[in-house]
């Protein structure tokens, strides 16, 4: 394992195709390999990888849309005056999408001169992209709102459900869209008749989704084990209960990783400790053992081969499975 210590909290971990991107608190992007990059001034809130899977594109305090790479760092984007609270890549599409309060801004990769821009009655927490790059699903207040990324005048979809939404999810085979709530449960729509289902039972609020297995199961935050959502056929989890696996009534699952195309799961607790399991076997695999600050950040390579973690005092890791 590969043991690092940041001076400042972060806020994400990420791999790209070469390994580890942790964000951090005071603005800065630091790599497994040893580089940093100064990217904002202020903190790093939203992060992605870059379609091109090299870097990471991140959102900051400071109105910045940047892409970092361990060569150099260079600015997407500004937006004046606003947050840029929500970050969304498509490698299928090549698309970068950001949200700066009630706007959200897409761009291309492939031409820098595109940009759409899409309009919401209150601010936007969340943005995710449709396997194919070509919808883009943003959580707001009152539901999520779809656009086709590419067009320019339109009117969205409007997803509705009372509350408000903080984050979206698209499942991988596009059926489904998934967001998680203020108030500590999930909420889910297909999309080929619009119904809609409650996904709750959570003691806290869900701060991380993750599918694995091919897209056969959603694993989730907010409980005293990881939450596995069925995701196989035409109706998904409706009608379904969810399983829990790794239950620690001394902690609860503060964040989740997975790799879609494998059985794996990584979880980081509250306590500071990171497993993986496969929930069709027996047993969790404590990556991290010692307790100590909540896990802030958790990601697990494409391969399902590698995960990195770091908790809010800045200790972080990367760990060959």
């Amino acid at each position: 394992m590969s043991s690092f210590s940041f001076d400042a909290q972060p806020t994400a971990a990420l791999f790209d195709h070469q390994g580890a991107i942790f964000a951090l608190g005071d603005g800065a992007v630091r790599f497994d390999t040893g580089e940093r990059v100064d990217a904002h001034d202020g903190p790093v809130l939203s992060a992605a990888i870059h379609p091109s899977r090299e870097g990471v594109v991140t959102g900051g305090d400071d109105g910045r849309l940047m892409w970092s790479r361990r060569e150099d760092a260079g600015a997407l984007a500004m937006s004046k005056g606003a947050w840029i609270d929500a970050v969304a890549t498509s490698p299928a599409s090549g698309l970068i999408a950001f949200s700066a309060g009630r706007t959200v801004t897409v761009l291309d990769t492939k031409d820098p001169a595109f940009r759409r821009t899409f309009e919401h009655e209150r601010t936007v927490s969340g943005l995710a992209f449709d396997p194919k790059g070509r919808r883009l699903a943003a959580a707001t207040y009152g539901g999520a709102a779809l656009w086709f990324a590419r067009i320019e005048k339109q009117k969205p979809t409007f997803l509705k459900w009372a509350g408000s939404h903080t984050g979206v999810t698209f499942s991988p085979d596009g059926n489904f869209v998934v967001t998680t709530m203020q108030d500590a449960q999930l909420h889910g729509w297909r999309l080929k008749d619009s119904k809609d289902m409650r996904m709750g039972g959570y003691p806290s609020k869900v701060r991380a989704m993750a599918f694995l297995s091919k897209g056969a199961l959603l694993a989730t935050s907010g409980a005293q084990g990881a939450v596995l959502w069925p995701f196989v056929g035409s109706n998904g989890p409706m009608g379904k209960e969810a399983t829990e696996i790794g239950y620690d009534a001394g902690s609860q699952v503060v964040m989740v990783a997975a790799a879609l195309d494998h059985a794996k799961l990584a979880a980081g607790l509250s306590d500071g400790r990171v497993w993986v399991a496969e929930p069709a076997a027996q047993g969790l695999n404590y990556i991290r053992a010692d307790r100590g600050a909540p896990i802030a950040a958790l990601a697990m390579s494409a391969d399902g081969t590698r995960v990195a973690w770091a908790d809010e005092d800045g200790e972080a890791g990367v760990t060959t499975l």
